[in-house]
């Protein structure tokens, strides 16, 4: 089921600058049990894309209630939200737009997640690198033409994600998951301040490891790096923590970090 500005409708005007110009930022929330799980973090995140993007006014407590609303009834679902800056401007500009749109819609939930949580994953290195940019990095914009990119290339591949570089080489993200490596009782996870998305998972697993007896670093890391790294997780909302196994010819096998994260991944 969709909504949009808080109605059941399956059109979006083809004047709306998120069709004319990916022009909006969005999240994607898992449902477990009627509740969207870590609700406040995507609220957060939308929150600081629009102001980022310097959308119009959002409702944002009509919002709210739309979310609430789409999780009804979902043991295990997705709420996918998306805002747009709304109808307006003359090309470029956004000089005129009235109000911001906002698109909520409801999903089931990737079966094969599942799968993935117990029997880990291979990453492929994407030839695809991310463009750096201080002004859109971070945030979840609308503007996804590198992960079509991407994932094009990873399904040509007998990987399950793709682990992707940015243009200065250094490591930054999967396709539609963030990052964590384990060297000892270290924790590494890529700058995302260039290039890449700052999850809510991500944002959860940082938070988890501020108070464990793991020490946690951010960094700009080459893809060498992660040769004598002893475990790899990837992560988002959905996933939302798997084990890697393979990267090239580089194999990991343990699972101390992602058996301390598991049982915390829906605080």
């Amino acid at each position: 089921m969709l909504w949009i500005n808080g109605e059941q409708e399956q059109q979006l005007s083809a004047l709306d600058r998120g069709t004319q110009f990916g022009d909006g930022c969005f999240t994607t929330a898992r449902v477990v049990n009627d509740r969207i799980v870590w609700f406040e973090r995507h609220l957060q995140r939308l929150q600081q894309a629009a102001e980022k993007l310097m959308l119009p006014t959002v409702e944002w407590q009509k919002l709210e209630a739309e979310m609430h609303q789409a999780a009804r009834g979902y043991q295990d679902g997705i709420v996918k939200v998306i805002i747009t800056r709304g109808q307006g401007g003359r090309g470029y500009s956004p000089g005129g737009c009235q109000g911001s749109t906002r698109i909520v819609m409801q999903s089931d939930y990737p079966e094969h997640y599942a799968r993935w949580r117990s029997e880990g994953i291979s990453l492929a290195v994407s030839p695809i690198r991310l463009a750096r940019s201080t002004l859109l990095a971070g945030i979840k914009h609308l503007n996804r033409l590198e992960q079509i990119f991407i994932r094009m290339h990873l399904e040509q591949t007998s990987a399950d994600e793709a682990l992707v570089l940015d243009t200065a080489g250094w490591v930054v993200e999967c396709c539609a998951a963030n990052l964590f490596w384990r060297k000892g009782n270290v924790v590494y996870t890529p700058d995302v301040s260039q290039a890449g998305v700052d999850g809510v998972a991500r944002q959860h697993i940082i938070a988890q490891l501020a108070v464990s007896d793991f020490r946690l670093q951010i960094v700009n890391a080459p893809l060498e790096t992660l040769a004598d790294a002893e475990e790899l997780i990837v992560c988002n909302a959905l996933m939302p923590i798997i084990p890697v196994n393979q990267v090239n010819t580089w194999c990991y096998r343990s699972r101390k970090l992602y058996d301390f994260l598991s049982p915390n991944h829906e605080s």
